[in-house]
């Protein structure tokens, strides 16, 4: 297994706070989005994006490269500060989130940005678009692996079980979930809208390889990844559990952050508060 050295930890924290910034910059500019799950989905997606994934800006169009489906769409202003932090797009481009005319839409379009793998936002579409794409790749023996990013308010969607259990019975051992486990959505906190617990025995039923981490903690996501290359017969599954709000006190764990963005006055207070672990 590949650990991570203590440098790379730094260097991934570091990252990790960069695109907390940015989100809570580019929210503020736009005046809407959804913040409580942007903030807490960073460092996953730094870890997959400066670590994990075989997907830069030079072979961002390889056929063999890894695609990642980010389901939950409403999250997107992670996703865009991490592709510009990466270097996928200009730094600059995060500002015109949600704008009129702009590439980086409230939901992620593909037909506006064409690095991305799908157009996402009705929730649970995506897990049936990477479980679509994984099956293509076994069958033109293409390496890539396929990434599925959900959230865990989707669970409560019937076209995700459906897909799940497709991929278990093609054992789609190609195929990567990773379930943000925060514990709210935009109506409360999850466990009182419509209970998913058992979660993990769920997709345990249908031949998923279940794992859960710290959704926080790079060596438990990035030891859940390096196991997950491991599994030869079924696909897995990464249950992250994650503070919705991470690195702002004030929105930590409050569902009524799930859809609405800081204002000028709030968002000054929130990266100050995260640039003193700069």
């Amino acid at each position: 297994m590949s650990a991570l050295s203590d440098k790379e930890i730094k260097n991934l924290e570091k990252k990790a706070s960069e695109i907390r910034q940015s989100i809570i910059e580019m929210l503020v500019e736009a005046k809407s989005g959804h913040t409580a799950g942007a903030l807490g989905m960073a460092d996953i997606f730094a870890l997959l994006y400066f670590h994990a994934l075989n997907h830069t800006p030079e072979n961002s169009h390889d056929s063999n490269r890894d695609r990642l489906v980010l389901s939950n769409g409403h999250i997107c202003p992670v996703y865009y500060a991490t592709l510009a932090h990466r270097g996928f797009i200009p730094k600059e481009e995060l500002m015109t989130l949600r704008k009129f005319g702009s590439r980086l839409q409230g939901h992620p379009h593909r037909d506006f940005l064409d690095i991305l793998e799908t157009s996402s936002g009705p929730l649970g579409s995506g897990l049936s678009q990477a479980v679509g794409m994984a099956l293509a790749a076994r069958m033109d023996k293409n390496p890539a692996r396929i990434f599925a990013l959900m959230s865990d308010g989707e669970q409560e969607a019937g076209m995700t079980w459906e897909a799940g259990m497709l991929a278990g019975k093609e054992k789609l051992n190609n195929l990567v979930a990773i379930i943000d486990r925060n514990n709210i959505q935009i109506d409360g906190f999850t466990e009182d809208v419509m209970p998913l617990e058992p979660l993990a025995d769920k997709w345990r039923a249908w031949n998923w390889h279940v794992l859960e981490v710290d959704g926080h903690n790079f060596e438990e996501i990035n030891n859940a990844l390096e196991e997950a290359k491991s599994i030869h017969n079924r696909p897995t599954m990464i249950i992250a559990h994650t503070t919705p709000g991470k690195g702002v006190k004030e929105f930590e764990n409050k569902y009524e952050w799930h859809g609405k963005p800081p204002t000028k006055e709030e968002g000054e207070i929130a990266l100050a508060e995260l640039r003193k672990h700069d």
